[in-house]
C-alpha cells in the first residue's frame, strides 16, 4: 500500500555539519548525463556506485545528507573517515545511533563525486525493502539537486542531470515556471488547498521526492487547515526514529500554479511526530510522488526556479486502499508447481519464478519466491472485518496465485474496484483459509 511508504516522507534531519563536499560533476564538456530511474510506488530509483558497491537509492529531495541501510546484502563497502553521531528525524522513537563518513567515491554513470559525506544507520529496523519489494540500500537528495539542474521525466522514467553553466530553459507553453524557495537545504513551493469546499487557502509546501504520498497539512485552524470531517486515522509510514500515525482524508483541489488537481487524498500527521523538530519556512506541510509523478519536473536550485509540465499520469485518480491491508516481503519461500500435462507429458517451458528451481522427477519442479505477509491492517477495514490478520502469508487473490507478481501489482489486486468482491486465500499456522470481503470507499 503506498502509505506504507511515507516513511521516506520529510527525514528532516536534525545533524552535526561535517564541511561541504566538493560535489558532484560531469567530465569536461559534457553538458548533461541521461540516467533511466524505475517509478515504484511513486519513488525514483536509481543505481549509485559507493566505493565500487552498486547499489539502489530513493532520490529524495527532502533529505539533506545521503543515509546508507540495509547493506546486508553487499558482500562489503569499505567507509573512509568514521565516527559516531545521532540522527533525530520522524516517529514516535528515541534518536538513534549512526555513523558519519567522509571522503567517499560517488558515481552515477558518468557523474562523480570524489569527496561525498554520507551517514549509515545500523538499526536493523531501517529496512526498507521488504516493502518496496526490490533491495534499497539509501537515500540521496540535495548534493544531487545542488549540483545540476535536474530535469525529471516522470512519464518516460528518466533523469537528466545538466551542468547548470550550460543549460538553457526550454520555451514551452504548456509548462509554467514558478519560484523554487531553498532552506536549510531544503525545496518549498507555493500552492492553494481547497477544504471542505471553503475558499482556498494559501500554503508553503516542502517538495519531497522521497514520499510516495499525496500532500500531508499541518492542523492550523487559525490558518483555515482545519482537520475535514470526513477522515479516519490511519499509519501513515514509518520516519527515521519510529512509526508515523495520523489522519487520512481527502481535499477538493490542490492548486500548483495553473495546475489544479481535483479530489486530492491528503492526511494530517500527528503533530508529536514533529514535537523535537523545527518546522522551518513558515511550511504547512509536504507535497509527495503521487502529485509529483503528474508532471515533468525541472528542478532548478541554482536559479531558485521549478517547472511543471503536465504528463499522462495528470488525469489519473488518486488510489485508495479500500481493503485496508499493507504488505510487505517477509524472505522467500518453495511453491511446488506440476509440470507435466494431465497425460503426464512434461510442459517444456521458459517460464519460471525465482532464482532456484529443483525438478522431481521431471513433472514437478520447486521454486524459490518471495513470500508476502501482511504487515498492518486498518481497523474496520474490509479484511480486517472479513478476519485478515497481521502475519497472515498472501497466497493468491481472486484465484489467482501471486509468486508471479510483483507487490505493487499484488496491491493492485486488492484494490481495484469499489464495490468489487475479493477473495484472497492465505497461510496461518500451516493452514490455508479462504476470506472474501466487498471493497468500499473509505469516504462514504
Amino acid at each position: 500500500m503506498r502509505q506504507i511508504f511515507k516513511y521516506f516522507l520529510l527525514l528532516i534531519l536534525w545533524l552535526p555539519f561535517y564541511g561541504i563536499s566538493q560535489g558532484f560533476g560531469l567530465p569536461n564538456g559534457k553538458k548533461f548525463e541521461k540516467v533511466n530511474f524505475k517509478l515504484i510506488n511513486d519513488l525514483i530509483i536509481i543505481p549509485i556506485e559507493v566505493n565500487g558497491a552498486n547499489l539502489s537509492f530513493i532520490l529524495d529531495s527532502g533529505v539533506r545528507t545521503p543515509i546508507l541501510f540495509n547493506v546486508s546484502d553487499q558482500d562489503s563497502i569499505q567507509l573512509k573517515n568514521v565516527s559516531e553521531i545521532t540522527i533525530r528525524g520522524l516517529g514516535d522513537g528515541d534518536p538513534i545511533k549512526a555513523l558519519s563518513s567522509k571522503g567517499n567515491f560517488f558515481k552515477l554513470d558518468e557523474i562523480r563525486n570524489f569527496n561525498q559525506l554520507l551517514y549509515v544507520v545500523l538499526d536493523k529496523e531501517m529496512n526498507f525493502s521488504p516493502s518496496l519489494g526490490i533491495p534499497i540500500h539509501g537515500i540521496i537528495g540535495y548534493d544531487l539537486f545542488r549540483d545540476f539542474v535536474v530535469e525529471i521525466n516522470y512519464g518516460s522514467e528518466y533523469i537528466k542531470f545538466h551542468d547548470p553553466r550550460f543549460y538553457k530553459e526550454k520555451e514551452n507553453t504548456k509548462s509554467q515556471t514558478l519560484p523554487l524557495a531553498i532552506r536549510r537545504s531544503k525545496a518549498y513551493i507555493d500552492g492553494n488547498v481547497g477544504l471542505n469546499g471553503e475558499n482556498d487557502v494559501p500554503v508553503k509546501l516542502l517538495i519531497d521526492t522521497g514520499s510516495s504520498d499525496t500532500v500531508w497539512l499541518f492542523k492550523d485552524e487559525e490558518k483555515g487547515l482545519g482537520i475535514p470531517v470526513q477522515n479516519y486515522q490511519d499509519f501513515l509510514g514509518r520516519g527515521l526514529n519510529g512509526r508515523i500515525f495520523g489522519k487520512r482524508t481527502k481535499l477538493n483541489r490542490i492548486n500548483i500554479g495553473e495546475f489544479v488537481l481535483k479530489d486530492v487524498k491528503a492526511a494530517f500527521p500527528d503533530m508529536e511526530t514533529f514535537s523535537t523538530l523545527a518546522i522551518t519556512g513558515n511550511r504547512n506541510g509536504s507535497i509527495g510522488g503521487a502529485i509529483l509523478k503528474r508532471f515533468n519536473i525541472v528542478f532548478n536550485y541554482p536559479a531558485k526556479e521549478i517547472s511543471f509540465k503536465k504528463n499522462r499520469h495528470f488525469g489519473a485518480p488518486f488510489q485508495y486502499n479500500m481493503c485496508g491491508v499493507q504488505l510487505q516481503h517477509n524472505g522467500v519461500r518453495y511453491i511446488a508447481e506440476r509440470i507435466a500435462d494431465s497425460r503426464g507429458v512434461v510442459i517444456n517451458s521458459e517460464s519460471t519464478f525465482g532464482d532456484v528451481q529443483i525438478l522431481m522427477e521431471n513433472q514437478t519442479r520447486l521454486s524459490l519466491v518471495p513470500e508476502i505477509i501482511v504487515s498492518g491492517i486498518r481497523a474496520g477495514s474490509p479484511a480486517e472485518e472479513a478476519g485478515l490478520k497481521e502475519g497472515d502469508i498472501i497466497l493468491a487473490v481472486n484465484g489467482k496465485r501471486i509468486y508471479s507478481y510483483k507487490l505493487q501489482e499484488v496491491m493492485k489486486m486488492l484494490n481495484e474496484k469499489e464495490g468489487k468482491r475479493i477473495k484472497v486465500l492465505i497461510e496461518r499456522y500451516n493452514k490455508d483459509l479462504l476470506f472474501s470481503f466487498v471493497l468500499k470507499t473509505v469516504f462514504e
